[in-house]
């Protein structure tokens, strides 16, 4: 049962969005600033849903144009981003996603999912590669080889894809990242973390 003094947050990201990233580490900081105790439900909606061909952001003018958008916030949240990184063509996600309810299950989805980011937009590395992954869910704190068998058994592909049409059929997320707070959509316009803080004050419940 969730308590009720727990904000419920829900966030439908992508790992390689750069948005994403940007609005992800403006909550972490505004929620740990602010004392603020939250459920973090992350539901994915893939950019390039597998089979259907990757693409080169890295080489895309016009998205280079649009990301520098994000730069002050990200660097005012200390993030190094790449925009975009260096990863030709665009990693599938499914993978990523399907390890962090593996991680969920542990209790360290929000730690895995925050070093999935960071190591696709800061160290640009390939986040749809299964021994990069391992890396990163051993870092998070998880069992390096539980988890590769969870990924190569698709332990979670069901799960994976069940939340996928969730957020596509029936939220009908059409842009990410999408939040909601304690069921209520936001509009985030920034992408800072005070930005961040005037939302999670409007919807904490009452002391």
């Amino acid at each position: 049962m969730q308590d009720k003094k727990m904000l419920d947050i829900l966030f439908v990201t992508d790992f390689v969005c750069p948005y994403c990233l940007v609005a992800k580490e403006a909550l972490n900081q505004a929620l740990k600033e602010g004392g603020v105790k939250a459920k973090i439900r992350i539901y994915p909606l893939e950019l390039t849903e597998e089979p259907k061909e990757r693409i080169d952001t890295y080489h895309d003018q016009n998205r280079k144009e649009r990301y520098q958008v994000l730069k002050k916030p990200a660097e005012e949240l200390g993030l190094a981003m790449k925009f975009p990184p260096a990863v030709v063509p665009r990693p599938y996600t499914r993978l990523a996603f399907e390890g962090w309810f593996f991680a969920e299950e542990k209790g360290l989805g929000n730690a895995y999912g925050d070093l999935v980011y960071k190591a696709y937009f800061i160290e640009e590395k390939d986040i749809g590669d299964m021994e990069v992954l391992t890396v990163l869910a051993e870092k998070a704190g998880l069992d390096r080889e539980e988890y590769r068998d969870a990924l190569l058994t698709g332990k979670y592909t069901q799960k994976e894809k069940e939340a996928l049409r969730y957020a596509r059929d029936e939220l009908k997320v059409r842009k990410i990242p999408t939040v909601y707070l304690n069921g209520r959509e936001v509009s985030l316009k920034m992408y800072t973390k005070e930005e961040m803080a005037g939302l999670l004050a409007k919807a904490s419940p009452a002391p």
